[in-house]
């Protein structure tokens, strides 16, 4: 049985006359931690639009554990944290269990009431994130990085086998950044959760991923992180045009 969980090829796509994407193909393997890296503007949003089915296919194929994305429905098994999370509205009347509630409506659907296993599980996925003692608080009285780990939570109570997040870091300080780096470590290592991790961070990513994905436009490196590292000064001047220094977050 393959291992592969999201195969993409030849991706491309246009806004109007604009190529925003250029035959991107990579592949996310079964317990596999990828930061996708890149400048802003650089097609990553597009990129993830394309492989949630969120924008229709221009040119190319997606497939999600071996299945053509048009035919795919089993989209529990896909956590997806959106870049959006961090600007959360702070006056939404809703407490953190009630948010980590949310993501069972995929498999609930919108009106059916919860049941004991369905309560259970939403606790498991708020203990599972460390915010136990949270869980009737309402979400905007949390800080930036405990918002945050509600949100993971929320995306893991379908248990999923993929984690995808969008920016997660940005506006979040350097404690909970590391703290944030140590629960995916631990969520990919004892639940075997695969992860692509979307960030303008190249010396987190670089240091914290199995993998990395550098796209501007292009795919202009997919491989181990320690082989990016060698390579780096190459890879960012064929994707930027020019050397970037890049930052190292020792925490």
């Amino acid at each position: 049985m393959s291992d592969i969980i999201l195969d993409v090829k030849h991706i491309s796509y246009r806004y109007g006359s604009k190529h925003v994407l250029e035959d991107v193909s990579f592949q996310l393997h079964q317990g596999e931690m990828m930061g996708l890296v890149g400048p802003n503007g650089s097609g990553k949003s597009t990129l993830l639009k394309i492989i949630l089915g969120a924008l229709p296919m221009q040119e190319g194929s997606v497939e999600w554990f071996g299945k053509p994305l048009r035919k795919f429905d089993q989209w529990p098994r896909i956590g997806y944290v959106s870049q959006k999370a961090n600007s959360f509205n702070t006056g939404f009347p809703a407490t953190v269990f009630e948010v980590v509630m949310m993501g069972l409506t995929g498999k609930m659907g919108l009106f059916r009431r919860p049941g004991k296993r369905e309560k259970e599980r939403v606790q498991e996925a708020i203990a599972t994130v460390g915010m136990s003692e949270f869980e009737n608080r309402n979400i905007g009285r949390l800080s930036g990085g405990q918002q945050q780990r509600v949100f993971i939570a929320r995306a893991l109570v379908s248990d999923p086998d993929v984690l995808i997040l969008d920016e997660p870091t940005v506006g979040v300080d350097v404690q909970s950044e590391a703290q944030f780096y140590e629960l995916l470590k631990r969520l990919n290592e004892t639940r075997r959760i695969s992860i692509i991790l979307v960030s303008h961070d190249m010396g987190a990513v670089s240091t914290k991923m199995h993998s990395i994905a550098c796209l501007n436009h292009k795919l202009h490196f997919h491989g181990g992180a320690e082989e990016f590292e060698r390579m780096r000064p190459e890879i960012l001047l064929r994707s930027y045009g020019h050397d970037v220094h890049v930052l190292h977050h020792d925490h």
